[in-house]
């Protein structure tokens, strides 16, 4: 038995007529978009800017969703020492380092399942967390400026608060550029492709 295939879905506007609703395919998962931010990681970093606002906790979370399991911890860590052979070497390195590679880690669980506005503040701000919790511990365990006590971990916390602000603003502005642009990429270049397709087919 066959069924006659369904006519399609009129909408009360003639505008909502016009477009075609088809599923666009997604860019392809590769690694080369994580490749390429580094010179914007190593740039935003050296250029002027307020303390901790730089683009490298969006380029970890930007590869763990959409580059390859390599890239994520490979691009966000070569911008990084990139940059850190200009601006100077600090006893808390390895403790930075080790922040990013967190952040790759949540970010490839956490977008596991797709992308979504929501999973990208949250991510963003996770990020942000992370990078105070573990560089500022490296900090006092250090011991370079605070004291080896419960009350001289408080204290270096505390003092770092200001820092941690312009890490999260930061770290929402990049996740917005990079993922927001890559949507935009996504959306247009599906519909360009569609268009030539179109174009192509016609007699």
């Amino acid at each position: 038995m066959h069924l006659a295939p369904l006519p399609p879905h009129r909408y009360d506007s003639e505008v909502l007529n016009e477009i075609n609703f088809e599923p666009v395919a997604p860019l392809k998962r590769n690694s080369t978009m994580s490749y390429l931010l580094i010179p914007v990681g190593v740039i935003a970093r050296l250029l002027p800017h307020l303390p901790n606002f730089t683009p490298i906790g969006g380029m970890a979370l930007f590869g763990a969703a959409h580059g390859s399991r390599r890239s994520a911890f490979i691009a966000p860590l070569v911008a990084l020492a990139i940059s850190d052979f200009f601006i100077g070497h600090h006893v808390t390195m390895p403790f930075v380092y080790a922040s990013f590679i967190l952040i790759a880690m949540v970010g490839r669980v956490l977008f596991r399942s797709g992308v979504t506005t929501t999973r990208v503040i949250a991510g963003s701000l996770a990020s942000s967390m992370i990078l105070f919790i573990v560089s500022n511990f490296g900090e006092w365990a250090m011991g370079t400026l605070y004291s080896p006590t419960l009350q001289g971990l408080v204290l270096c916390y505390t003092m770092a608060l200001p820092y941690l602000f312009n890490t999260m603003a930061g770290d929402l502005f990049y996740a917005g550029v990079f993922f927001g642009g890559y949507a935009l990429a996504n959306h247009y270049g599906g519909i360009t492709a569609q268009a030539t397709g179109g174009q192509q087919a016609t007699p």
